[in-house]
């Protein structure tokens, strides 16, 4: 499924340039010089994929989806479909979450050693899953050290208790018309923002564009 995020973008985009403005405002400071920065998208999200882009020079071997340990070629670390349509993310590549989630799911001790079938133990263990709404896997889940979850809707994010705890939608925007609306998150440290709860003006749709 497509994550509803402009991975490109922001990954590619605005936090390599966020991080090679700072990098060159350093280096004005220190020298007095200033710096010429080319950001590039294509280049830049090629990072996130270290893993795989190491495994395919080391050993010639590159990884493609549903092929290898982390793009879906092993039970251990997959989306399984459940009964309502929700997904179990599972990550439970280390043998002691394996195992805690093989009880839980109730998997075959016979095809517990993916390594003999790994088609069969995926087969059983998305058969298993099917079997249950998202909700039952979640709450067998709770408080079980076994690395998955079921996979929350952007909604229920924005509900979380532990984000909300941490005000992570705290800041306000208020419009012209005194709605307001939460602000969107950036990842700034609280220290460097101003205290969240009080709305903050909202500038009008186009009303910098005679500025650019």
């Amino acid at each position: 499924m497509v994550p509803p995020a402009l991975i490109a973008d922001i990954a590619g985009g605005a936090y390599p340039a966020v991080i090679n403005i700072l990098l060159a405002l350093q280096e004005r400071a220190r020298t007095g010089r200033g710096r010429r920065l080319d950001v590039a998208m294509t280049e830049n999200v090629l990072p996130f994929a270290f893993w795989a882009l190491g495994a395919g020079f080391a050993t010639g071997r590159w990884p493609g989806s549903g092929t290898d340990l982390l793009t879906g070629g092993t039970s251990r670390y997959r989306l399984y479909p459940a009964r309502d349509g929700r997904f179990v993310a599972v990550a439970a590549i280390e043998q002691k979450f394996w195992d805690t989630f093989c009880d839980i799911v109730g998997l075959e001790p016979a095809l517990r050693d993916d390594s003999r079938d790994p088609a069969a133990t995926i087969a059983a263990v998305a058969a298993l899953v099917a079997s249950e709404t998202g909700e039952a896997w979640a709450r067998r889940f709770a408080d079980r050290d076994c690395c998955c979850s079921v996979v929350a809707s952007l909604e229920e994010a924005v509900a979380d208790p532990h984000l909300r705890a941490r005000g992570v939608f705290g800041h306000v925007l208020a419009r012209a018309d005194g709605a307001t609306m939460p602000a969107l998150p950036v990842p700034v440290d609280p220290a460097f923002r101003g205290p969240a709860g009080a709305p903050v003006a909202a500038p009008a749709l186009g009303a910098h564009d005679a500025d650019y």
